[in-house]
This record gives C-alpha cells, structure tokens and sequence, in this order.
C-alpha cells in the first residue's frame, strides 16, 4: 500500500503526525548509521519536505519562524524529499530556485500556487512561467533547470530517502544522528522543541 502510494505521489505524509507510543521524552529515533555534516563545525538541521504536502505547508511557518531563532552555530538546510516522479519535479523546481538564487522569493509562493490554487506546477513550461512570474530571466530558468548541478542534486536527493530513513515528510534530521517526525515527536510543535533539545545536547 505504501509503494502504491509512493508512486502515484499522494500524500505518503498523511500518517506523520498520528500518535505512536514511544519512550517518554524520547521524541527522536537514532538513524542506523550517522550521516555525514556539511560543516563538522556546525550542528546540521535537515528538513526533508515535499510541496505536494499539506502537513509541510501547515509547517512552513513555524518552520520559517523558528529559523529566526537558532543559534549561530545551527546550519539549517532545506532537502526535497524524492519518492515519486511528480515528487522529483517539484525537487527539481526548488534546486533550480537554489541555483538561480531566489529560493527565498519563490518558496512560500510555490508552496500556495499547489496547496491552495491547486496548481500542478510539473512541467518544464509551467514551471517556467512560474519563475518568470517572480521575475526571473526565461532562457536563465531554462539554462538552470537542465544545468549539471541541477542533475546532481537530483541524484543525491533520490538516494537520500533511504540513507537518512525518512518515509515520509516533514521529517527534520539533527546533524546526521537523530530523525524527527510526527510518528516520534507527536505534533508539529512537539517536532521543533525536540530538535531544540538535540541542537543544545549536540551543541555542549
């Protein structure tokens, strides 16, 4: 049933924030082997997220709120969780924002063009449009979109699923040890204060 779901790209993030027991003040799982940081000299915050998702989109204001206030030392990186072919386009849109720079002035509007205007936003064209929209440059969209770096982060995005164990989103990873969900953490609020409770051990 999960694979059915996977591939027709519903919404495999539906059973995220239903309540499991697990240890009390657990609230995270350790992944089965640490992943490496991109800064040793940071602590990594991985949010794994799919636009198609409306539990991401509830939580992308929180999201945004508290990256306002984490500490010098906290490196927080958004990760397009790939598990299906319309997932990868929408991963594809958001690296080509990162490439072209304007991932702040895209992000929260991709985000309401599909959760609330229902757009699909798959295609190349439409796409395009998109980013047109907000002021980009046609053919430097083009040129982005089919670009190398493109391509790779594609590929990294596919195999980073089953490296980190995320099956489903929004899941937040602390510097390559400890995975955060609804399963784990309860709710979307339960899901940041045990990240901050991660960040400040990983941090001493």
């Amino acid at each position: 049933m999960l694979k059915k779901m996977i591939k027709t790209g519903l919404a495999v993030s539906l059973f995220m924030f239903a309540s499991y027991s697990f240890a009390v003040g657990l609230g995270y799982e350790s992944l089965k082997a640490v992943q490496p940081t991109q800064d040793p000299d940071k602590v990594e915050v991985i949010e794994f997220f799919w636009y198609g998702c409306p539990h991401c989109y509830q939580f992308e204001p929180e999201i945004e709120a508290w990256k306002a206030t984490l500490p010098d030392n906290v490196k927080f990186i958004r990760q397009p969780a790939v598990f299906s072919d319309l997932w990868g386009k929408h991963a594809r849109a958001y690296f080509t924002a990162e490439v072209l720079g304007v991932v702040d002035k895209v992000h929260a509007d991709f985000f309401h063009a599909i959760q609330v205007k229902k757009e699909k936003l798959a295609s190349e064209n439409d796409l395009a449009n998109f980013f047109v929209a907000h002021g980009v440059d046609k053919a430097a969209f083009h040129d982005a979109y089919n670009s190398f770096i493109v391509d790779t982060k594609m590929r990294q995005a596919k195999a980073m699923g089953s490296r980190y164990g995320i099956s489903g989103v929004p899941a937040l990873v602390v510097n390559g040890k400890y995975l955060v969900n609804g399963r784990s953490a309860g709710d979307k609020g339960g899901m940041i204060k045990v990240v901050n409770e991660l960040i400040a051990q990983e941090s001493q």
